[in-house]
């Protein structure tokens, strides 16, 4: 089978919170005449954003063409989930025209890139592309891209600093391995904060690959689909930290899934999941709620201590249980504490 006749896959990575989840509705509500077919892959054991998907779902993209893989990284676990995920998705009804995958936020895109040149999927499909999300507001804050000469100080006067945390090198890994960095959130960051996030991307990818300032996920899907990059055959030119290492983890971050009843009082609800990352490290924070006297589900997302809020469907006919996953790096997930300030 010629490279023309495989069906292009994009893979959409970057870290928590980055806003993949937003770029891939604004996907779906415009194919541009495509069948898409969507592979969703979250770090945690409730399935947030492949629900919000299926919320979204229409004929370009039925709910039978979106897969999540909630229990594992897909770039962990080719042979057990992503191979034969791909597998599904290929042999749907109607075959996609093109296959967005959304990474979890903490995956690693190169080891993923290598598993299209598995034998069971190398004919049959090819990699369009590899679209990195960065928070601009937050890169221009330096959360991610720790000061060379700084901590070269720090080390010279103690020898067990690190040079990079966990977060820092799955940030590069993700920013190097793109053909598209898109800066989102651009309304929150403003021109000095779009700029300096400009100059971190800059030195993060090698390749000087194009980068787009967004909101709300909107950008022309003639600019991120269709690229034809054919990414699982350039691996040498996407650098990252782990090249030559064996397998990986990523013991560094864990999660936990809490249950939460009916609640009064949202607003009461965002200021505990700031409380969480101020007073206890989370991270991220997502999931939704049932406020009490509203047909709609609740939807909580939160980056740090940023927290929104919107009614996004009804519950329906199911029952109204509410959920939040917390993710934090491994040391700082206390489910005890984070239920004690969600008050359950």
């Amino acid at each position: 089978m010629s490279d023309l006749k495989k069906i292009p896959v994009t893979v959409i990575t970057g870290f928590l919170g980055a806003g993949k989840t937003t770029l891939i509705r604004h996907l779906m509500a415009h194919p541009e005449g495509r069948r898409l077919a969507i592979l969703v892959n979250e770090f945690g054991t409730a399935g947030v954003d492949g629900a919000i998907l299926k919320g979204c779902a229409d004929a370009n993209c039925p709910a039978e063409s979106i897969l999540e893989l909630a229990n594992g990284c897909l770039c962990c676990t080719v042979a057990d989930e992503f191979i034969p995920a791909i597998e599904r998705l290929l042999a749907l009804p109607h075959a996609p025209d093109h296959i967005l995958i959304e990474t979890s936020g903490l995956a690693l895109p190169k080891p993923l890139l290598k598993a299209f040149d598995w034998p069971p999927i190398r004919s049959r499909v090819t990699v369009d592309g590899v679209i990195a999300l960065a928070d601009a507001e937050a890169v221009a804050a330096g959360l991610f891209a720790p000061d060379p000469a700084a901590v070269a100080a720090e080390q010279a006067g103690d020898a067990a600093v690190e040079h990079e945390t966990p977060l820092s090198e799955v940030f590069e890994d993700q920013i190097a391995c793109a053909d598209i960095v898109l800066l989102t959130k651009a309304d929150l960051a403003g021109a000095e904060g779009l700029a300096a996030a400009r100059a971190v991307i800059g030195a993060e990818n090698p390749r000087g690959v194009p980068v787009l300032a967004v909101t709300e996920g909107a950008v022309d899907p003639r600019v991120v689909l269709g690229l034809s990059a054919a990414a699982e055959d350039d691996l040498s030119a996407r650098p990252s930290h782990h090249d030559g290492a064996g397998d990986h983890d990523h013991d560094d971050f864990d999660s936990v899934a809490i249950a939460l009843p009916e609640i009064d009082d949202p607003a009461a609800l965002g200021a505990a999941v700031e409380r969480l990352a101020r007073d206890l490290g989370i991270l991220r924070v997502k999931g939704h709620v049932a406020v009490r006297g509203k047909p709609m589900r609740l939807l909580v997302q939160a980056v740090g201590a940023r927290v929104r809020m919107q009614y996004d469907r009804p519950w329906g006919v199911g029952p109204r249980q509410g959920a939040l996953v917390a993710i934090a790096e491994k040391g700082d997930v206390d489910a005890a504490a984070i239920r004690t300030v969600l008050g359950v």
